[in-house]
């Protein structure tokens, strides 16, 4: 699809990409099949994808899955593509906002294995990177298009400047990797950034328990919440502890010297953190 098919497809049905939703849709077929590849789509697979936009991105995943249930927030797209019957047999288009939709039920209903792929509006991608996690159960991995600043949040270690809660959540429960780096004329129209295509897969045998993964995002956002404090600092302005001693009982029984800063302490610590306090608020509750 050219860049001219996307214009001549907009103005048929008086549309514009809308800054407001993040569209940039991609409109490079050959980028489009290479995305599914890497993302590792196979002819078993049901498919999750968020943000169809004009549909490249969904014809190419169609061409591979057995079947694709697509996301777009945007009305008058859906609306457009069901018009033109542009879709192929395979593929089911709903309007609904990511953000808002029951993803786990989706998940759940649709025939394993289950993968999740998306161009994701930069606009959403943090709050929607989020609910992705709360999918791990059921997906065998999710694939995602990202502004690259990001991604390197997301792939970031410990100490370097891009370390951050989103870091520590994924490290947590997921492997990740860069798989590409897209330039801007791929999509239309062309993004000021550029774009990097990030595929993570559950980690089967990672430390968090079930429902721990709220208490630990809870205490990375205190933690990154200013990096110019302490630790210490931090936990307390966040609402930690109990009162000081309950929060110091809890630092020191992970062997944390307080002063620390979050940003120097790799994603395991989080979670002793997190348990450590749940652990004080139980027996101060005793």
């Amino acid at each position: 699809m050219s860049r001219r098919d996307v214009r001549e497809f907009l103005d048929r049905h008086e549309l514009r990409a809308r800054k407001d939703l993040g569209q940039n849709f991609l409109i490079d077929d050959s980028w489009a099949t290479r995305l599914v590849a890497l993302a590792g789509v196979e002819s078993a697979d049901s498919v999750i994808e968020v943000g169809t936009g004009t549909g490249v991105l969904t014809r190419a995943l169609a061409a591979r899955a057995a079947r694709v249930v697509t996301l777009d927030i945007d009305a008058g797209l859906v609306r457009a593509l069901r018009e033109e019957q542009s879709l192929p047999k395979n593929v089911e288009l709903r309007h609904a906002d990511v953000l808002k939709a029951d993803l786990p039920a989706l998940a759940r209903e649709l025939p394993a294995p289950v993968r999740l792929v998306s161009n994701l509006p930069y606009s959403i991608s943090g709050p929607a990177l989020r609910g992705f996690l709360d999918l791990r159960e059921w997906l065998v991995d999710w694939s995602v298009m990202l502004q690259r600043e990001v991604a390197a949040r997301l792939l970031a270690a410990p100490g370097s400047k891009d370390y951050g809660s989103l870091s520590v959540l994924h490290a947590l429960v997921a492997d990740a990797e860069r798989l590409a780096d897209l330039p801007a004329g791929c999509f239309f129209p062309a993004p000021q950034v550029r774009s990097t295509f990030v595929r993570l897969h559950t980690r089967r045998d990672g430390p968090l328990r079930r429902g721990e993964l709220r208490s630990v995002e809870r205490v990375a956002r205190a933690a990154f919440g200013n990096r110019r404090k302490t630790l210490w600092n931090a936990l307390r302005a966040g609402g930690f502890g109990g009162g000081e001693t309950a929060l110091r009982a809890a630092l020191d029984r992970c062997g944390i010297d307080p002063r620390v800063r979050g940003e120097t302490l790799p994603p395991p610590v989080f979670l002793e953190i997190a348990r450590a306090l749940a652990e004080t608020a139980e027996v101060g509750a005793e």
